[in-house]
């Protein structure tokens, strides 16, 4: 098989995949295996495509022209394969959870959770291998789309109204600011191909560029910047699983990714960094970082608590993508992975600790840790790759962060970095430490009681994951360090 037939298998697999799992819904078993072996075959394929693009080729095609000089296009670079790869992986860690917890929790309409969660992956890996803006907006809106009965899942009235918020701000964001932004560049361009050192050329005036960046930075809704981030709060009101796909496996991540695939390949790198017209937003970046995180502080909710620090981490990316030096991007790149797998696996704990102890509240987790112990430890491995603490991932994003920063002399958002951090600590830290060494307030005297097997896997999976990552990120630093 050809790496461009490789390309187009690994896009087509999940929408088969999900096909397969519709006609066997009226089988559990058969739907879950087939669910697992698309995730596994699209990582495989997805992984195939690596070696190629590791060695500086660009594989891709054209799917179609619908209108002329704007095809559905497609083309692997660094930062596709790096998201194209973590979205495809997570995704056969997520269902093997999945498959847990919906049993477990006796969830209904399985069938068409596993449908869309697989359409969700391969809008993913559309996000992640777009040739240009036209295809990319076209899979980041099926996203949009496919996620919403993922969102409303339980079909409750707090779903419902979740599922409003969470589709009213995504597509008024998109309509309303990154659409236009597209369609103003193809004005003043002809084209809106994804090009090393971006498109725009000097004829172009700082004032349009600077308007233009803003309507694509706010229009990616997805990257949930202030004041653009409240569905992401809404949606925690999904199964875990479904968090779990919002926040490290394909949505925020295909917002953000959008974002730092937007500044190297629309705008280009010198572009923003010359013209200081990510300037302003550094300081907007900078704002939901810190304001983010001391709302995080203040949410007993453990999901709630985590989703304000999912608000705060993706400000990170968003950061690097407007510091605009290689540190900050490569830097970028690599929280998009780091906190993915930091990320997932504090979901996945908190969906183990709420499968097996039925809690959702903060103060209510005295003494968990000795009741759920592998679940715990692997909650206080995420929290470091979270907070950037070795020998998690976490630690080298963060220190290519800051070192973007100092690059670009901004010794304030230096200092903003920092403080997230210690904010970090403060809101992910006492969970453990009151887990491990409070007394239980329910009165639970009992033995260990953890989760079923296919919830507790998964999260030491990715913990386990995030330790790896700090011993062997020489593979992401490679493929980032292509970019210019």
């Amino acid at each position: 098989m050809s790496i461009n037939a490789l390309v187009l298998t690994a896009l087509l697999l999940p929408f088969i995949g999900a096909g397969a799992v519709g006609a066997l819904g009226r089988w559990p078993n058969l739907r879950e295996a087939a669910t697992l072996i698309t995730a596994i075959a699209t990582f495989l394929v997805v992984a195939l495509i690596y070696p190629a693009v590791a060695e500086n080729a660009r594989p891709g095609l054209v799917l179609a022209e619908p209108f002329p000089g704007l095809p559905i296009a497609f083309q692997v670079e660094p930062l596709g394969m790096v998201f194209g790869l973590l979205a495809s992986f997570l995704w056969i860690v997520t269902s093997i959870y999945s498959i847990g917890y919906m049993r477990g929790h006796h969830e209904e309409n399985q069938t068409r959770f596993y449908i869309f969660f697989a359409i969700s992956i391969g809008s993913a890996l559309g996000v992640a291998f777009a040739a240009n803006m036209f295809t990319l907006f076209a899979f980041y809106e099926v996203l949009t789309l496919c996620t919403f009965p993922l969102v409303t899942h339980s079909g409750t009235e707090k779903a419902k109204k979740a599922g409003r918020v969470y589709l009213g701000i995504l597509i008024g964001t998109s309509i309303g600011f990154q659409l236009l932004g597209i369609v103003w560049t193809w004005t003043i361009t002809g084209t809106l191909d994804f090009r090393e050192g971006g498109i725009f050329d000097s004829s172009i005036s700082a004032g349009v560029l600077v308007v233009l960046f803003a309507l694509y930075v706010f229009g990616i809704g997805k990257a949930a910047l202030m004041p653009f981030h409240r569905w992401l709060p809404a949606a925690m009101v999904a199964p875990t699983p479904v968090s779990a796909l919002l926040h490290a496996v394909a949505v925020v991540k295909a917002g953000v990714f959008t974002v730092l695939k937007v500044s190297v390949y629309i705008f280009g790198i010198e572009t923003l960094r010359d013209g200081q017209i990510s300037l302003w937003l550094q300081y907007v970046a900078a704002f939901t970082l810190i304001s983010a995180s001391l709302v995080a502080l203040t949410r007993d909710n453990l999901k709630a608590r985590l989703a304000y620090s999912t608000v705060s981490q993706l400000a990170y990316i968003v950061l690097a993508a407007m510091l605009a030096n290689a540190w900050s991007i490569t830097g970028g790149g690599m929280h998009i992975v780091m906190h993915a797998f930091g990320k997932i696996t504090l979901f996945f704990c908190a969906g183990a600790i709420y499968v097996a102890a039925h809690k959702t509240e903060i103060s209510e987790l005295d003494g968990i840790g000795r009741r759920m112990p592998v679940t715990l430890f692997a909650f206080f491995i995420g929290s470091l790759a979270v907070i950037g603490l070795p020998p998690t991932g976490g630690a080298w994003s963060k220190w290519y962060l800051m070192m973007g920063a100092l690059e670009a002399d901004r010794l304030v958002l230096v200092g903003v970095l920092a403080l997230s951090t210690l904010l970090n600590v403060a809101y992910l830290m006492p969970i453990v430490a009151r887990g491990f060494l409070l007394p239980a307030k329910d009165g639970w005297t009992g033995g260990v009681q953890e989760a079923p097997l296919l919830c507790v896997a998964p999260l030491f999976l990715t913990a386990i994951g995030s330790i790896v990552l700090f011993f062997y990120v020489q593979p992401i630093t490679q493929l980032l360090g292509q970019i210019r």
